[in-house]
C-alpha cells in the first residue's frame, strides 16, 4: 500500500510505543504500526480532521470502547489533512470514517457518528473474528495469498476452494467474499457474480470497501466480446489507434490479464494523455478501483502512471 502514491510524502509521525492502544499514524509508519500488528490484533483506523465536529464527538466514544477492550483491539488515528494519501488509498469519502483492519486487510467499517452500543457491537465482532483466526483455525493470511496467486495464475478451482475455506470460518470476511466474486467473473459466470453481489451479507454490502468488487462486475458486464489477437494486431499496425488500445485493455482485463491491460492504457496515456477527454486514464482508474488499493497490479500501475504524468 505504501507504494500507491507517487507523490512526496509528509513528515512521519512520531512512532507509537509498541504496546500503545491508541495512537496517531501517518503514511510512513502505517505498515509497521498498523498493517503488521493487525496480523494478530484488530486495529480500528479512525480517519478524522481537526475541522470536523462529528469527528470530535465520535473519537472519545471510540477511545473508551478500545480502552474497555483491554488490549484486544487497538486504534490508529489518521488526520486526513496531514495524510491525504492514506485517505485516498482507502477511498475515504467523508469524515469521520472508521475502518477495522485485521490480518492486514480491512474487514468492516462505518461512516459518521455511531452510538456506543453500535461501536461495542463492532468490537465484539472483531474479537469473535480474531478468536476464529486463532492458530488452531485456518491460516487466513496465507490462504488469502494462495487464493490471490491461484487467481493470478488462472487456477480458478484452487482460488475458489481457498476463498470458500475462509468463508466457512467467517462468512462475513470481505476480502474472501470479494475474491470469490472475482473468481466467478474470471470464469465467465457473470449472472452468478451478479447474484453474489446482490445477496452479499449486509456488513459486506454496506462497506465502502466492497465497491471494488461491484466495479469489477460492472467492467466485466461492459467488456467487449472479440478476438484479443486481432485487436493486438490492430494496435501493433497502428500504434496511435487509442480506441483500439482502450478496447484491447478492457478485453484483457475481463480475461484476467490485469497487468497487460494496465500496460496498454499506460502506453496510450504516455502517447496522448488528453485523447478523448482522458479516456485511457479514466479507464485505468476504474481498473485500479476494481482491483483494490493493495493489489500488486494496482501498486505497480499507479507507480507507472505517476512516472508518465509527472515526467
Amino acid at each position: 500500500m505504501l507504494g500507491l502514491i507517487g507523490q512526496r510524502q509528509p513528515a512521519a509521525a512520531t512512532p507509537a510505543p509498541k504496546d500503545a492502544l491508541i495512537f496517531d499514524i501517518g503514511l510512513a509508519e502505517f505498515e509497521d504500526q498498523v498493517l503488521v500488528p493487525s496480523m494478530e490484533t484488530p486495529i480500528l483506523v479512525d480517519f478524522w480532521a481537526p475541522w470536523c465536529g462529528p469527528c470530535k464527538q465520535l473519537m472519545p466514544v471510540l477511545e473508551a470502547a478500545v480502552t474497555a477492550a483491554a488490549g484486544a483491539v487497538r486504534m490508529a488515528k489518521v488526520n486526513i489533512d496531514e495524510h491525504p494519501q492514506l485517505a485516498q488509498a482507502f477511498r475515504v469519502q467523508s469524515v469521520p470514517t472508521v475502518l477495522a483492519l485485521f490480518q492486514g486487510q480491512p474487514v468492516t467499517g462505518f461512516m459518521g457518528v455511531q452510538p456506543p452500543a453500535q461501536i461495542k457491537a463492532l468490537i465484539d465482532q472483531l474479537l469473535t473474528l480474531a478468536k476464529k483466526a486463532a492458530p488452531e483455525a485456518i491460516n487466513i493470511p496465507e490462504t488469502l495469498k494462495q487464493a490471490a496467486q491461484a487467481l493470478t495464475d488462472g487456477d480458478l478451482v484452487q482460488a475458489q476452494e481457498n476463498y470458500a475455506a475462509i468463508l466457512e470460518v467467517d462468512p462475513n470476511h470481505l476480502e474472501a467474499y470479494s475474491g470469490l466474486i472475482r473468481v466467478v467473473i474470471a470464469g465467465g459466470a457473470i449472472e452468478e457474480a451478479q447474484h453474489l453481489v446482490d445477496t452479499a451479507p449486509d456488513i459486506i454490502a454496506k462497506s465502502p470497501l466492497f465497491a471494488p468488487a461491484r466495479t469489477a462486475l460492472e467492467l466485466a458486464k461492459a467488456a467487449p466480446v472479440g478476438d484479443d489477437a486481432a485487436l493486438l494486431a490492430r494496435v501493433q499496425a497502428a500504434p496511435d489507434d487509442h480506441a483500439a488500445k482502450l478496447e484491447l485493455a478492457t478485453l484483457l482485463f475481463a480475461q484476467g490479464r490485469k497487468a497487460e491491460a494496465i500496460d496498454q492504457l499506460i502506453a496510450s496515456i504516455a502517447q496522448d494523455r488528453m485523447w478523448n477527454e482522458e479516456a485511457a486514464r479514466k479507464q485505468l482508474l476504474q481498473f485500479f478501483d476494481a482491483l483494490g488499493p493493495a493489489d500488486p497490479d494496482t501498486v505497480a500501475g499507479r507507480k507507472a502512471l505517476s512516472r508518465v504524468l509527472f515526467a
